[in-house]
């Protein structure tokens, strides 16, 4: 085969720094943007993001040149450094340490992007932790 193709569907989750709620619906859509741009200069197309005040979901394609761990790294960094230079929150804005990220493929995408679209109705049933405990116990299944 002469030539490559790649199309990797990621979806990623992390948590701002002590699930501290500073993603607020006033400043929700600004940081969305800037979480956007960085994936943008990491040549990874965003199909959606979306999320709650303590944690945020990604759903991109990941740049077949760039290492997962890699594009997480400066979007996180990047966005983090963005908040804090513009003084979008009261407090010092800063991301959890890690974050999760599964492939996704084309068969489940648009049940993915409903699932990131509707994080706060799903929140509303469903904390975070006993998500995060099923997503545990599916994997070690």
């Amino acid at each position: 085969m002469p030539h490559s193709f790649n199309k990797i569907w990621i979806h990623a989750i992390w948590a701002t720094k002590e699930r501290v709620p500073l993603i607020t619906p006033e400043i929700e859509q600004q940081v969305y943007g800037f979480v956007r741009s960085q994936f943008i200069e990491c040549g990874c197309p965003v199909r959606i993001i979306n999320g709650m005040p303590d944690h945020v979901h990604c759903l991109f394609l990941l740049n077949p040149q760039k290492a997962i761990t890699e594009v997480i790294k400066q979007v996180k960094g990047s966005t983090s450094h963005s908040i804090n230079e513009k003084n979008i929150t009261a407090d010092k804005f800063a991301w959890q340490t890690g974050y999760a990220s599964y492939s996704v493929s084309e068969s489940v995408l648009e049940k993915v992007f409903v699932y990131i679209k509707n994080q706060k109705q799903h929140h509303a049933k469903k904390t975070f932790q006993q998500e995060y405990d099923e997503f545990i116990k599916l994997i070690e299944e």
